[in-house]
């Protein structure tokens, strides 16, 4: 009792109703503040060098021409998107579904690209043709057990048709009820529906819904998974060529195959089960040879995600990028010979994503991070180089965050750049050598800084070894008293695979400030096992997600507060969803004596109970005791600090499972802890309910005072 009234004397007219009342204004009390800042620019579509972009300039949206050619800027009276059209492909696929379903591939046709007569279907677990009204197999040895696609391309000749025979898996499902679905009003009842009011609601007995049960498929690691072997069939014979599986037998993932001009070979990739190997691969149509055109081979990860592939028109050449020498970077093969011709970038930077390639030039416009020096590593700025590796160039090198938009033949684009502390500015600029032609918008906070926002700082300090800087934000309330205490909130999310501190100007940053105005600083920073630094930075994470990068930001958070003694290091919070709700659990079981408490939602708490993509990307397959070592199931029994679980009812991203399994086992363990569940909620920080219920956690654990009632809020709202 003594300890809580010292914390409460030290955090005075800190957790307050005026606290409460300032944070839930902020995200109203922000938006559209800046001018001439947001902008979202468009290629006009056969206009040659004409773009058009929209802006906010304080009072609405407005839209601008630009004539590169004339380097000219036109107010337009009105929106002029044209609707979008719907393109034929000359085929045709089943319905959308949810991204964890995997499709059977039996729905969908397509026609001959020489006889528009002719089209290719799937029936009774084979390949059909239709032409003229007469339906035959193309097909006859497909079964059940191992079925055509019909998600195939003809040759440009129409001699060929390629697809994948599928030996399909056993489904994972999981299940999830609706406990309380919303009333489904009767439309024949207006008067009825339109009287009714949230006191009422609950009272009619039109209202009562039962229970839905749902059903999801959903693959999760250790699963099996379709078999997918790439086949040729010849249409006028129906004569089947199926390669040998030699070089893709362990599969996660085989795509189907990819015609070449000549009409004779095709392309697949293959991607490892465990993915650490990854190939590229030739089919022969004629032969049925198949032979490694690339391969990425790592003894824990090949990012697959991050490949990019370009064919050269010629045939000869392929354009590929790869983090095999500990970066992204961009290599140039030579197809006929499955050789590496040259590595065109190299160097201590990363490639973030091939913008073009310009093949008559002999040119790449690529897109980086890192390059500079004396800068945040992570923002992105344009580039184009040679290909023989020489002439690298700087279109955008104001330092910020670039975005830009390039006319289809590469000589203009219009950029916009800024940084976390720095408005946007946007500007047209000539793609030869990156010249800024005209500023076409500056944006404008003077508004924003009048309602009393500020700039969250840039921070940076050594991670766990004591040389790697990283890099993070604090925001401070917008009530700031450097002679105050603060305890410290650190919002997480650590899944690899990308960085997640905003780069960009946002003066929105909901998720950090309106904690900060109940009296915290609220931190954010990317840390080991997130990704665009080195592999070597992101690797920290491979069979060991519960590290989190936790060691780095403990350091980080421990110099900040170093510097600045009105953060309160004996009192550090933190909190995330997904991922982030592994990683704030994580971080009260392996680090209680440094957070003291964690608010976790809709967390991934047993890599065993994810989605299948994810987790064995980091953890690897087959399954083994890295998965017992990371789960926030199995270390249960470790929590000592006080949590707070928060899950949504209808969660079709993470199963709901995952956190009541790990509520099961804090029962077991016989620890106290707080759950709360949001009917009808999908993956969710905790909506309005449960972002309420985050901020009393902390309020209540951090600061050492008991939250306003939530009527009393009401009231005075």
């Amino acid at each position: 009792m003594m300890m809580l009234a010292a914390i409460s004397c030290t955090a005075l007219a800190q957790g307050t109703v005026a606290d409460y009342q300032r944070s839930s204004a902020i995200r109203g009390k922000y938006s559209n503040k800046m001018t001439n800042g947001d902008v979202n620019v468009r290629r006009m579509r056969g206009e040659g060098h004409k773009f058009w972009y929209s802006v906010w300039n304080g009072d609405s949206t407005v839209y601008k021409e630009v004539d590169a050619d004339k380097n000219t800027v036109t107010l337009l009276p009105g929106n002029p998107e044209e609707p979008r059209q719907r393109r034929w492909q000359g085929g045709g696929r089943g319905p959308q579904r949810h991204w964890a379903e995997v499709p059977d591939e039996k729905d969908g046709w397509q026609r001959s690209p020489i006889d528009s007569t002719l089209s290719v279907f799937h029936r009774d677990n084979n390949l059909w043709t239709r032409q003229g009204g007469i339906e035959k197999p193309l097909t006859t040895n497909g079964d059940s057990t191992n079925y055509y696609s019909a998600w195939g391309r003809f040759s440009a000749d129409g001699r060929y048709y390629a697809t994948v025979r599928i030996k399909p898996a056993p489904k994972h499902y999981y299940y999830y009820v609706e406990a309380s679905p919303r009333p489904m009003f009767n439309a024949q009842r207006p008067m009825f529906n339109a009287q009714r009011s949230p006191s009422n609601v609950h009272r009619s007995p039109f209202t009562v819904q039962q229970p839905v049960l749902h059903k999801l498929e959903y693959a999760k690691p250790g699963d099996s998974l379709n078999y997918r072997v790439p086949v040729v069939v010849e249409v006028a014979t129906g004569r089947v060529v199926e390669p040998s599986t030699e070089l893709f037998k362990q599969q996660y993932d085989v795509s189907a195959p990819r015609w070449d001009k000549n009409n004779r070979t095709l392309t697949f990739t293959f991607n490892e089960r465990g993915h650490h190997t990854y190939r590229l691969l030739e089919l022969d149509a004629e032969t049925g040879q198949v032979r490694t055109l690339i391969e990425e081979k790592n003894d824990k990860y090949v990012n697959y995600n991050r490949l990019y592939r370009h064919d050269f028109d010629d045939g000869r050449r392929i354009l590929w990028t790869s983090e095999r020498d500990g970066r992204n970077h961009i290599y140039l093969y030579d197809r006929e010979k499955a050789q590496l011709i040259r590595q065109v970038t190299k160097g201590e930077f990363y490639v973030r994503n091939i913008v073009h390639v310009d093949e008559k030039q002999g040119i790449v416009y690529f897109t980086a991070n890192g390059m500079n020096k004396d800068e945040d590593p992570y923002l992105i700025h344009y580039y184009k180089i040679k290909l023989d590796g020489k002439g690298l160039t700087c279109l955008t090198p104001e330092e910020g965050n670039h975005r830009a938009t390039f006319t289809e033949d590469m000589q203009y684009l219009i950029d916009t750049y800024s940084t976390v502390l720095n408005p946007p500015v946007t500007v047209l600029r000539r793609a030869k050598d990156g010249k800024v032609m005209r500023t076409l918008e500056t944006a404008d906070i003077t508004r924003l800084v009048a309602e009393g926002w500020k700039a969250p700082e840039v921070f940076v300090a050594p991670g766990r070894d004591g040389v790697t800087p990283m890099w993070g934000l604090i925001q401070r309330p917008s009530n700031f008293d450097p002679q105050k205490k603060y305890p410290i909130i650190e919002y997480i999310y650590s899944g690899p695979g990308d960085q997640y501190v905003p780069k960009t100007f946002t003066p929105w940053l909901y998720y950090l400030q309106d904690l900060a105005e109940l009296g915290f600083i609220v931190v954010q920073l990317d840390a080991m096992t997130t990704s665009f630094r080195t592999r070597a930075f992101e690797e920290v994470c491979y069979k060991n997600l519960k590290d989190a990068g936790l060691p780095d930001r403990i350091a980080w958070i421990k110099a900040a507060a170093a510097k600045y003694p009105y953060m309160d290091i004996d009192r550090v919070g933190i909190y995330g969803c997904s991922a982030g709700g592994q990683n704030a659990m994580a971080a009260v079981l392996w680090h209680g004596d440094f957070y003291k408490c964690a608010y976790a939602a809709c967390g991934c708490h047993d890599n065993r109970m994810d989605k299948i993509w994810w987790n064995e990307q980091w953890m690897s397959y087959p399954l083994d005791s890295s998965y017992v070592e990371c789960s926030n199931v199995e270390n249960a029994w470790r929590l000592e600090r006080p949590l707070m679980l928060v899950v949504g009812e209808m969660d079709d991203n993470v199963d709901p499972a995952s956190t009541m399994q790990v509520v099961a086992a804090l029962q077991r363990a016989g620890k106290d802890f707080e759950l709360v569940v949001i009917p009808g909620a999908r993956h969710t920080m905790g909506e309005t309910f449960g972002e309420h219920k985050r901020a009393d956690f902390f309020v209540r654990h951090l600061l050492g005072v008991e939250p306003p009632k939530w009527n009393e809020l009401k009231a005075r709202n």
